[in-house]
């Protein structure tokens, strides 16, 4: 905005001069008004001007002002903060300070130069986040100063203003301030040419009725058409005034948005004279219900609310609505709002929320969260309750200590019917004696029975929302696993529709100390059907995975139990099996996006992995693998299809778009770099799934070495000599003992209690050296319930439980593995794992 306003824009209430003053009853033509500006003159303002404090010192700086219309005001450059200026008494005392034209005269520093005996003034404290910022002074020229209705839109201009301040908290203020913090508030504006039917419209005017720019023609009928066709009427008179209608004229209307949601708006305007006493111009504003006051009748208040409440979802939502139609409105001081569960009253919203303004009692028992009581503890509402009907309270009546300071002036007692029952109450306290007006009780009746369906339908919609959220959170993994050689972080997010579940997943497997598994998958829908499926997916995956299958035999096993299910559905699916201690990693596509690389000098490339059909369409189904080798610093993206493919993203363009991302950020803070990969997604329309993998390599690699048995009265011996080899080479003969006697434990179980190969592994890893013994027989060997004296067998377990640190069974493919890890003293230890837990311990 320029320092001085240039556009002759007329002011509500302003004193215009000589003959066109009168002509145009106060109010001059705009046709070169800026349209930022228009909102202004509405709001009486002749000049606004903000100050800030001026560093170290003792003063406000004036930073910026603008002027406009007929205003030739000046305000001083600097004021102290201890002086007596409107601007320093509203900067210390965090209050606005709305100034008559008498009582500005009494002031004797800060107010306007040259003085008239007309101007007003108006000083706002801009504050945010608890910081004083500033004050933002308006002049305006109405000999009975501002309205209530400008005061409140000023109040809203002065929180914009100090949301640009605190934006350049530690900078030097913004320039300008007082355009953009106007303009921020989306007021729009226009010129209305009655005997043409020609209309100038600012950009926020038409972005209020849903209208784009190009599609506006500049007639007033095209923004008519807009209009519900209940309001049309009350448009037309304003937008064609009778003759000798002059003056402001106030009203709201609703308007259909391009989606059909309905909107409500309000709309101000003054309509000035020609020279022949014809409406010559409509000049007015148009802006959302919440910054102009709405219609004082009821009949408005109802609409409102009930429009309000249509848009309201959840409990929460319901809440504000309240506070908003009954605190202002009554001039109240209190507002309380409860559910009712069982036999307990759950406070929803109190307003003011500081604990000081609500009862002793309650400040006892306030916890992090709002307080609730039984009903038994509250007759007064007890006994409202069980009438439901309204209650008011007139000043000086005694209630119990657990209302006592509510409503010392009066309190209303507003039961909240729904369905037959009552869902909750509403209480609205004033400190000073207030008078019950016959229609102030109409207005409360038809509130609570509004705001109890309401409550109704917000309760249960929270309540679908919470199970649709504990749905989806049991499905997916709380957690993903620590890995010796990378570092895993995932992502989810619903679409913003219907249940807000889905079928996306993902899982991260650690299935060995040095093998992982990845895998995404997207089922068809985003309901509570695919979220099941999804669910059924994941663990089908995850068990076949830990059997120790291949990738190809766990996507194809997971294919053929979705097939199985004989359900609607399908689902797509991406696994990958990566060895984290030489990088070797083997693909599986069915359906799926192909996954995405970054290689450590900051390129990425989309992997070429040979894909198969999407799960669940037909049994026999081939997936091939790829294999692909990683080289450490590497990260391997997986994603479903709703970050990439959307109703204006075509694929290949989300799939650059994502590329692009990956090579721009961090690799050394995944969890950053896959927020940075969502982005701003605005409004889903699909669910979206991210999976990042670092691979980093194994710290330690281990040293191996196996050994085939075979079915010989002496294969137990041999696989002992083995065994000392292999220790004496690695110089870990301190063990040896321990290492033998486990040795020829699981050798022989494996060879008396099973059929079909044996195979014996050994490795080193730092401090400790692991034994696995591996059969066919997939049942995992169990330990004797009780061992005495006549106990033939089962003391083995119980001896390799003994000399091992942690001892264990796993499944693999066509049996099992039986392990046990002996800890060598005085070596350095490996870097910690996540792998096969101990029988004691559980695995992850």
């Amino acid at each position: 905005m320029p320092e001085d306003g240039g556009a002759r824009a007329g002011v509500s209430q302003l004193r215009a001069s000589g003959a066109d003053a009168a002509d145009a009853g106060g109010l001059p033509a705009v046709p070169e008004a800026a349209a930022d500006e228009r909102a202004l003159t509405f709001a009486g303002v002749a000049m606004a001007a903000v100050y800030v404090p001026a560093g170290d010192t003792d003063e406000l700086r004036l930073a910026e002002t603008a002027r406009w219309a007929v205003s030739d005001y000046r305000l001083p450059e600097c004021l102290p903060l201890s002086g007596g200026s409107p601007a320093a008494h509203a900067f210390r005392t965090d209050r606005p300070l709305w100034l008559t034209p008498a009582e500005l005269a009494a002031h004797s520093e800060g107010g306007p130069t040259p003085p008239h005996t007309e101007a007003s003034l108006g000083a706002l404290p801009l504050e945010a986040d608890g910081s004083r910022l500033g004050c933002l002074v308006v002049v305006g020229a109405g000999a009975d100063g501002f309205e209530d209705e400008q005061r409140r839109f000023l109040e809203r201009y002065a929180d914009a203003v100090a949301g640009l301040l605190l934006a350049a908290a530690g900078r030097s203020p913004p320039s300008p301030l007082l355009g953009p913090a106007l303009r921020s508030l989306r007021v729009g504006s226009f010129v209305l040419v009655p005997d043409t039917g020609l209309i100038d419209a600012d950009d926020a005017l038409l972005e209020l009725l849903g209208i784009t720019p190009a599609d506006f023609d500049g007639k007033a009928d095209t923004l008519l058409a807009h209009a519900l066709p209940e309001d049309m009427h009350a448009l037309v008179s304003v937008l064609e005034p009778a003759p000798q209608a002059f003056g402001r004229r106030e009203l709201e209307f609703r308007v259909r948005g391009p989606t059909g949601e309905m909107r409500w708006l309000s709309l101000s305007c003054r309509v000035l004279a020609g020279t022949d006493d014809r409406p010559e111009q409509v000049l007015g504003v148009v802006t959302a219900t919440s910054v102009l006051r709405r219609g004082p009748d009821d009949v408005s208040r109802i609409q409102w609310l009930t429009a309000a409440l249509d848009d309201a979802t959840t409990v929460r939502d319901v809440s504000r609505v309240v506070v908003t139609a009954l605190r202002e409105p009554l001039g109240a001081d209190r507002v309380a709002l409860a559910e009712l569960q069982g036999d307990r009253l759950m406070v929803t919203v109190l307003d003011p929320p500081q604990p000081a303004a609500w009862p002793q009692a309650w400040r006892a028992e306030w916890r992090t969260e709002w307080p609730d009581a039984p009903v038994s503890a509250l007759p007064t509402l007890q006994l409202a309750l069980r009438d439901g009907r309204l209650d008011l309270w007139p000043a000086g009546t005694a209630f119990e200590p657990n209302l006592a300071g509510i409503g010392d002036g009066g309190l209303a007692v507003l039961p909240l019917p729904a369905k037959g029952r009552v869902a909750g109450v509403c209480m609205v306290g004033w400190d000073q004696p207030h008078e019950f007006a016959p229609d102030e009780r109409s207005l409360l009746t038809a509130t609570a029975a509004l705001v109890g369906q309401a409550l109704k339908r917000a309760h249960e919609h929270d309540a679908e929302q919470e199970l649709a959220t504990m749905l989806q959170r049991s499905l997916l993994p709380r957690r993903l696993p620590e890995l010796p050689g990378g570092t895993a972080v995932a992502r989810y997010l619903p679409a913003r529709r219907g249940l807000q579940v889905g079928g996306d997943w993902y899982d991260v497997i650690a299935l060995s100390e040095d093998r992982v598994a990845l895998v995404i998958g997207d089922v068809q829908g985003h309901s509570a059907g695919a979220a099941t499926i999804m669910g059924q997916m994941r663990t089908a995956v995850r068990a076949y995975a830990v059997e120790g299958h291949p990738p190809d035999v766990v996507v194809s096993h997971a294919n053929r139990l979705l097939v199985g299910m004989e359900t609607d559905l399908f689902a797509t699916c991406c696994y990958a099996e990566l060895d984290l201690e030489q990088g070797n990693t083997l693909f599986v596509r069915a359906g799926h996006l192909a996954p995405l690389v970054r290689h450590p000098d900051g390129s990425t490339e989309e992997i070429e992995v040979e894909g198969g059909l999407p799960l669940g369409i037909l049994d026999e189904a081939e997936f091939p693998m790829t294999a692909v080798e990683l080289s450490p610093g590497t990260v391997l993206a997986l994603v479903t299809d709703g970050l990439v493919e959307a109703a204006g993203l075509p694929l290949d363009e989300g799939m650059r778009q994502t590329r692009t991302a990956l090579a721009a950020a961090d690799p050394e803070d995944l969890g950053r770099m896959a927020d940075q990969l969502l982005g701003d997604v605005g409004r889903r329309e699909d669910d979206v799934a991210v999976l990042l993998l670092r691979y980093d390599g194994m710290g330690t690699r281990p040293i191996r070495a196996g050994w085939v048995v075979w079915r010989l009265p002496d294969a137990v011996m041999h696989a002992r000599r083995f065994t000392a080899r292999t220790l004496r080479s690695w110089r870990a003969e301190d063990v040896a003992d321990a290492v033998l006697l486990v040795v020829s434990e699981l050798v022989t179980n494996a060879l008396v209690h099973t059929q079909g190969p044996v195979r014996l592994d050994l490795m080193l890893r730092g401090d400790r050296v692991r034994v696995c013994v591996a059969d066919s027989s997939p049942r995992a060997p169990a330990k004797p319930v009780i061992v005495d004296w006549e106990s033939t067998g089962g003391r083995g377990l119980l001896l390799v439980e003994a000399m091992s640190e942690s001892f264990g069974s796993m499944p693999v493919a066509g049996g099992k593995q039986v392990w046990s890890e002996i800890v060598l003293p005085g070596r350095a230890p490996a870097p910690t794992a996540s792998g096969p837990g101990t029988e004691r311990e559980g695995r992850r």
